[in-house]
């Protein structure tokens, strides 16, 4: 089976959460803050939570920025392929907590014709473990030191990459100019 294949079926199976059933809590982190924990046993493939916030317009997150001065690259916007952006800041969920990693055990996915975005679980979760799924940044600037150094990633994992940004976008970027 192809991956692609495999993550367009990992998409569409039916979750197996029940809704409105707690997976995780939010608790002060090592990484950044705070941050996620499980609350009990998550298998693999498991929808955990929702990302909830306002829905905000692209334009309106570009003039809102920076939502806190003294923390310019802090916020808990998601941006949708639908061109919308969820403001977790606003009428967020305990899912706005949840800190990046390089070596994520959970992954973000769009639902609802890029609509809605839900966590799931990568693998199975400890209880008592901290939950993360990769940032992947995609920034509308050139690629420089500096700015790796404005998305700096704390995670600490064997696997880290120095930054939160999605490097792929930028070669991609690179090689259509």
């Amino acid at each position: 089976m192809s991956k692609t294949k495999k993550v367009v079926e990992k998409r569409f199976r039916k979750p197996r959460a029940i809704p409105g059933e707690p997976w995780a809590k939010v608790k002060k982190s090592a990484v950044h803050g705070r941050g996620v924990f499980a609350i009990k046993d998550i298998p693999e493939d498991t929808l955990i939570i929702e990302y909830t916030g306002r829905r905000i317009s692209s334009d309106e997150a570009d003039d809102m920025w920076p939502v806190n001065p003294d923390d310019p690259f802090h916020t808990f916007f998601f941006s949708l392929s639908s061109g919308e952006t969820i403001d977790g800041g606003t009428k967020g969920n305990a899912s706005k907590w949840i800190n990046h990693s390089c070596d994520p055990n959970c992954e973000a996915r769009e639902g609802t014709h890029g609509k809605r975005v839900y966590i799931y679980s990568l693998r199975d979760i400890k209880k008592g473990e901290e939950l993360f799924f990769d940032y992947g940044l995609v920034i509308d600037d050139e690629l420089t030191e500096e700015l790796k150094r404005d998305y700096q990633c704390l995670c600490g994992s064997k696997k880290c990459r120095g930054t939160m940004l999605n490097l792929t976008s930028f070669e991609v970027e690179k090689e259509t100019e």
